[in-house]
């Protein structure tokens, strides 16, 4: 990385480290993308200033983690009717009803 030495306020070049681990903890692997998926994560990882194998940990992060549970859903309405007008099991009841008979 190019940038000014804090100590001495001089141009120079230093490598830095945004990551604590070590390279001991990473495996090496190969996947075949899509082109089209590889053309967008290489956009947004020059956007974000990211490397793409960052990007696609923390896709992968993301999509690995425990599901939330879901919270229940409330209860749906109830009202009176009245009762069935009709035996649906009858269809010439049924039939009636619908057509006025």
């Amino acid at each position: 990385m190019l940038g000014v030495d804090p100590e001495s306020n001089s141009f120079c070049s230093y490598l830095t480290s945004s990551h604590p681990r070590s390279m001991v903890n990473h495996m090496k692997t190969t996947l075949n993308i899509d082109d089209s998926i590889m053309a967008q994560l290489k956009r947004e990882a020059a956007r974000q200033r990211r490397t793409m194998s960052e990007m696609v940990e923390a896709a992968l992060r993301l999509l690995l983690q425990a599901p939330k549970k879901r919270r229940a859903l409330p209860p749906l309405p109830t009202f009176r009717s009245g009762g069935a007008l009709v035996d649906i099991a009858d269809r010439e009841a049924l039939y009636q009803a619908m057509e006025g008979r």
